[in-house]
């Protein structure tokens, strides 16, 4: 297949799954949206952060193989690199102003990076010439890496939320206590995903989408937040 047609469905493959789960989760803040141009920064900040998770995970899997140190590291890169996305695009702006926007916020950041991610996956087989291969991966990325990265920012998000109107210090702690579950979720994933040869494949997806239903239950927690 050619190059320039490659690149084209691998960024729609990649892009368009992703807008979909980004317009279906901002139905859960429609009393006070975010601003788009805020949602849309977000989003390509997001996908800014893929190149920067790239180099540092092939140096981890050049050094450690595919040892459980590769996939816990790699969860630590990709996690810290969201959560600075959604800080320096916005988390530090004037339009985080209530609770729920934290969710918003590091979920829109995460379908950004699962985006970019997704469209280098399914790029590669098309290159080869391998349409069908590409077609699985983009599909099984939709289902499953899509959603953990998801729900991993916004089991992070949560926390931020639940501290909103508490001290910074007590914000900090729920930062970090909610970086750690995230980190550990997203690694045991990958863990699950990879060895026995991806035989508890679809029992891990089935886990990420009751996690998913949780998020959901989150949402209407962090409506209830006030000062």
């Amino acid at each position: 297949m050619n190059t320039l047609p490659s690149f084209s469905y691998a960024a729609l493959g990649g892009i368009l799954p992703a807008l979909v789960w980004l317009w279906f989760w901002a139905q859960e803040d429609k009393l006070h949206p975010e601003p788009r141009s805020r949602i849309l920064t977000a989003f390509l900040g997001g996908m800014a952060m893929v190149p920067f998770a790239y180099f540092p995970e092939k140096a981890i899997a050049e050094h450690y193989g595919f040892a459980p140190q590769t996939f816990f590291l790699w969860a630590v890169v990709e996690e810290c690199l969201k959560l600075s996305a959604a800080w320096l695009f916005a988390l530090r702006t004037r339009d985080f102003d209530e609770p729920i926007d934290a969710l918003e916020y590091m979920i829109t950041v995460a379908l950004g990076f699962a985006a970019l991610e997704n469209a280098l996956f399914i790029l590669n087989p098309l290159v080869d010439g391998d349409t069908m291969r590409s077609l699985v991966t983009g599909n099984m990325r939709f289902v499953g890496a899509s959603l953990l990265h998801v729900v991993c920012s916004a089991i992070l998000g949560y926390s931020m939320a639940r501290e909103f109107y508490k001290s910074r210090a007590a914000q900090n702690i729920w930062r970090m206590l909610g970086l750690a579950l995230a980190i550990g979720l997203h690694a045991v994933f990958n863990l699950f995903i990879i060895y026995d040869n991806g035989s508890k494949t679809f029992f891990v997806f089935g886990c990420v989408w009751a996690a998913a239903l949780g998020i959901l239950l989150l949402f209407e927690k962090a409506k209830k937040l006030h000062n």
